[in-house]
């Protein structure tokens, strides 16, 4: 069966009401045991649409890497984080609505009307958001976010796995594959692991048993 390639619709629909301008915002990082949580917001110039959007999860790094750099010179981006300790802090769900709410707040012209990846919207876009399942995928402003979200976020991975070496960031970006959880029990927790989560946490809290 055939993929649906995400369309302009949900920009249309909004714009047709008289909301303009209209961002896509997604995010990424939500499950890795390290590293923060990246969003992106994106508003598209509908006459200068890159060919070949689509949902970042079934792009090739090739074409993600093409895309991102047609997103950047055609539309308006921002891109955000959420540090680990805020997502220790605060808990994964709400430090990714954080890094959300920075990321449509940094665009340079505020948006009218947002389409949000999930069916969540984050506290303080309420009122002129709305939020879109799988939107990625049906998108073409949510598409575009998700590209420059994980692009962004992948290259700091590749970043912090040579500043820390063995956990295989640049090819798990910090995703709790079998090679990283290896080096975790034998490299030890570094200040990028997530505490909150339960393989750091568990790690964490052996060490702390076998000292005590």
């Amino acid at each position: 069966m055939a993929r649906i390639p995400p369309d302009f619709s949900f920009e249309t629909a909004a714009q047709t009401r008289g909301l303009h301008p209209v961002a896509g915002v997604d995010e990424v990082g939500r499950g890795p045991l390290a590293g923060p949580v990246t969003a992106a917001a994106v508003i598209l110039d509908p006459s200068r649409i890159p060919h070949g959007l689509g949902d970042s999860k079934v792009l090739s790094s090739t074409k993600r890497e093409r895309l991102f750099a047609e997103i950047m010179a055609t539309a308006q981006v921002s891109v955000a984080h959420a540090t680990v300790e805020e997502i220790d802090s605060l808990n994964i769900l709400r430090a990714s609505h954080l890094a959300m709410e920075r990321a449509v707040a940094g665009l340079p012209k505020a948006p009218a009307h947002v389409l949000i990846d999930g069916n969540l919207i984050p506290a303080g876009l309420k009122g002129r958001a709305e939020a879109i399942v799988k939107g990625d995928a049906k998108s073409l402003s949510i598409a575009a976010a998700s590209i420059i979200a994980k692009v962004t976020r992948d290259r700091i991975m590749v970043d912090l796995a040579q500043q820390h070496p063995g956990y295989g960031w640049e090819a798990n970006a910090g995703y709790p594959t079998k090679e990283h959880l290896s080096a975790l029990l034998n490299l030890g927790v570094t200040a990028w692991h997530r505490r909150s989560f339960k393989p750091v946490h568990n790690i964490l809290y052996q060490a702390l048993s076998v000292s005590d």
